[in-house]
């Protein structure tokens, strides 16, 4: 099995097997697009597509294109803290969680922004009020990009202190 070394293409604490970088089993991502600069993500391999917390979700039209509008508390026990998101609705699913119920969820793409690396990832919406981790990225979003290592967390970086600053009372 290759080793890991670092790689000087990506910012320190990455290491890389071969062209892909290692994540930890839990992340700080950014999604840019929907407005939220930072959020915390479980890594999770075992899901095929992301899943991103809301708490009310709203398909509406606009311009002859179908949209969702969500409103989101990225931080974790912070309902002071809310995003409200617009974004392009892309499908309806069923999904299963890992308890085995199904869902239908709205799905849309957004670009995400990992470790100096932006590309654009399906994410599926959901309320997540009750679990530790406001999104899970899932495989279909690392494929090609990156390995994870369940013993290592925020390789990427932690949270900014500032991301939030205008949210607070």
């Amino acid at each position: 099995m290759p080793t890991a070394k670092r790689n000087p293409a990506r910012p320190a604490g990455f290491r890389t097997v071969g062209s892909l970088a290692i994540l930890g089993w839990r992340e700080w991502v950014a999604i840019p697009a929907l407005g939220i600069p930072a959020i915390k993500a479980k890594v999770d391999t075992g899901a095929r597509t992301s899943a991103l917390h809301a708490f009310y979700i709203e398909s509406f039209r606009e311009h002859g294109r179908e949209r969702v509008r969500f409103g989101m508390h990225p931080l974790q026990n912070r309902e002071d803290i809310a995003v409200d998101c617009i974004a392009d609705l892309l499908d309806q699913r069923m999904v299963s969680d890992s308890g085995g119920h199904t869902e239908m969820r709205y799905v849309i793409k957004a670009p995400i922004r990992l470790g100096g690396q932006e590309w654009p990832a399906e994410m599926t919406l959901t309320n997540r009020d009750t679990m530790k981790f406001r999104m899970l990225l899932g495989r279909s979003a690392l494929w090609g990009r990156y390995l994870v290592d369940p013993h290592i967390s925020y390789v990427a970086g932690r949270l900014p202190r500032a991301a939030y600053r205008k949210y607070r009372a």
